[in-house]
């Protein structure tokens, strides 16, 4: 799986998952952008490992749910490698867990503009300098979907689970559209995974209380998500695009 000389860019790369994927392609040869929107010591912390290691990395501060960041985001990987390979649109919110009829308009808006039109943005921007049909070489984009998508969340967070209703529908979708200009879009559909996105949306003890529903008994790790996400980025997954892999312990 060494990648030697190719970029990533990850978003919301500093923590969980995304963290977890910088470090694990820093490791496989990729040249890493790691994306944060406030934690800056975070994402330096996640650019020290992998330097410390031997990679490449460099943070890059960006919130996807504004355009103008995403294209600052973009041209700061221009600028220093004048490439990009891969993209993991991993940077995503949940909020406190709640009916939709206690939502506010504010929540819904806040949601879909991090979760969806951010994925959207960053997606058009890597196939802008990926697709063969732009002149680019081709290219990966591997998306974050979840388990929601497929389960809903009722009494939870409904429009959460409706934004990565969106994220399944935008990979089938852009993975048909780019099939032929080199690129392959997937998407990972994490299940119940131990990293800190339960606690900020109010549920610290997530984990613990769902862990009996998985058949497998117990959560996941934002390595194992990781793992599923650099074999999508790797020659390995040559023939697969436009998919969906489920990492939800068979939930």
């Amino acid at each position: 799986m060494k990648e030697a000389g190719k970029t990533v860019l990850v978003t919301g790369g500093s923590r969980g998952i995304g963290a977890a994927v910088s470090i694990g392609a820093a490791k496989a040869g990729w040249r890493v952008a790691v994306n944060y929107v406030s934690d800056t010591a975070a994402a330096d912390a996640v650019v020290a490992e992998i330097e410390k290691a031997g990679g490449e990395a460099f943070a890059v501060k960006g919130d996807v749910g504004s355009e103008a960041d995403v294209l600052a985001m973009f041209a700061a990987v221009d600028d220093r490698w004048g490439r990009l390979d891969a993209l993991v649109n991993n940077a995503g919110v949940v909020d406190k867990t709640a009916r939709l009829d206690e939502m506010s308009a504010d929540r819904f808006e806040r949601m879909m503009r991090i979760n969806v039109t951010g994925s959207l943005l960053c997606a058009r921007e890597a196939v802008k300098r990926m697709s063969t049909r732009h002149g680019g070489r081709g290219g990966v984009i591997v998306n974050l979907s979840s388990a929601a998508a497929k389960l809903g969340s009722p009494a939870q967070y409904v429009d959460y689970a409706a934004s990565k209703g969106a994220i399944d529908s935008l990979t089938k979708g852009l993975g048909i559209e780019v099939a032929a200009e080199g690129i392959r879009v997937n998407a990972v559909r994490p299940g119940i995974i131990d990293t800190e996105i339960h606690a900020s949306g109010g549920e610290p003890d997530r984990v613990e209380k769902a862990r009996g529903a998985v058949p497998m008994k117990r959560e996941g790790t934002a390595t194992e998500v990781a793992d599923v996400i650099l074999f999508l980025m790797s020659d390995q997954s040559s023939y697969v695009t436009a998919s969906i892999v489920e990492a939800t312990g068979g939930r």
